[in-house]
């Protein structure tokens, strides 16, 4: 498995500092990952949050190229339904040279309601905007010249320039939830994010072979929320705020989506302090560097995966907390799955 770290740069109100001062934290965390021997960084996106979520990741992950050498960069995921599909190849492609060949475009079609809403953009039109986009991006990356008349987007006589860095183009990658969005992904030929909910891999596999294609050319990811300390009482300490803020934001919006199975009862604990026994705290990666392990160790058994996703540095938290977490992971966790 490769091993990488998702950033998101939101900054709630209750430990709100400066954004100036966050984004220069956050790319010093960034520049110290990569030092420790992590293979990715996968930058994430909403829009019109209370928490300034990061709504722009393509600056973002040209900001991380400009400050990095060997990490690779990739978003999880950008909106595709809210962007225009040729400047997402055309500032992709600049970011794709700007880090020497080092960016992975991550895609989905995004499912909070609020989003749509301001946007003026009508919610079941996002699968067909993103499938749209997904077809307009590959072919501007991998022909001369590109006709395409869309639903959504027409373009004429077309040709890209520059082109990217990694031929015949950057990875495509989709994030998907759902068994309708995981089928799409392999269809159209693209690497597979998963996140919360039930594993989608073996339906993407099985989807892969049935349209003719070979799973080992295709990579799978795995996002999941990791926190190390040298206690776990420290590791609850340090985190357990914080995840009840980032899952309240999360509970409601995917209640209010309820695109996958249990959406609606995503989030149900009451108090910060019932997390750590309860099913969800449980389940999470939050302990000492054994009790991470051990907990890393069933997932490599029982989950497909080629790259790795940790959700450390929570919303709120002190930047130098998850540095440290991501030092100790690096240090006692890391050597063991290499």
């Amino acid at each position: 498995m490769k091993f990488g770290f998702m950033e998101d740069f939101r900054n709630p109100l209750p430990w709100r500092r400066p954004s100036a001062d966050l984004y220069r934290a956050i790319l010093e965390q960034i520049v110290r990952g990569e030092q420790l021997g992590y293979d990715n960084v996968w930058l994430t996106e909403h829009h019109f949050t209370a928490d300034g979520y990061n709504p722009s990741l393509l600056p973002t992950a040209a900001a991380v190229a400009a400050r990095t050498e060997r990490i690779r960069i990739g978003t999880f995921v950008l909106l595709l339904p809210f962007q225009h599909p040729v400047r997402v190849a055309e500032d992709a492609t600049c970011v794709d040279i700007l880090s020497g060949g080092r960016f992975d475009l991550g895609v989905g079609q995004g499912y909070a309601h609020q989003e749509f809403e301001a946007l003026c953009m009508p919610r079941e039109e996002r699968s067909a905007r993103l499938a749209e986009g997904v077809d307009l991006v590959q072919r501007l990356w991998r022909e001369e010249r590109v006709t395409f008349d869309g639903r959504f987007t027409k373009v004429r006589d077309l040709s890209l320039s520059p082109r990217p860095v990694q031929q015949p183009h950057p990875p495509l990658w989709i994030g998907a939830r759902t068994a309708q969005a995981t089928r799409r992904a392999a269809r159209l030929g693209c690497h597979l994010m998963a996140t919360l909910g039930p594993d989608p891999a073996p339906a993407y596999v099985a989807t892969l072979r049935q349209c003719g294609r070979n799973p080992d050319d295709f990579s799978i990811a795995q996002l999941r929320m990791v926190y190390v300390a040298r206690s776990e009482d420290q590791a609850w300490e340090d985190t357990q705020e914080h995840i009840f803020s980032m899952m309240q934001y999360y509970g409601e919006i995917l209640a209010e989506a309820n695109d996958a199975p249990g959406d609606d009862q995503m989030w149900t604990i009451e108090r910060p302090q019932d997390i750590r026994s309860s099913g969800f705290g449980r389940a999470v990666m939050i302990g000492t560097p054994d009790q991470v392990a051990e907990k890393l160790e069933r997932f490599r058994r029982d989950y497909l995966c080629t790259h790795f996703i940790m959700s450390t540095q929570l919303p709120g938290m002190d930047p130098r907390k998850a540095t440290r977490s991501l030092e100790l992971f690096a240090r006692e966790v890391l050597p063991g799955f290499r």
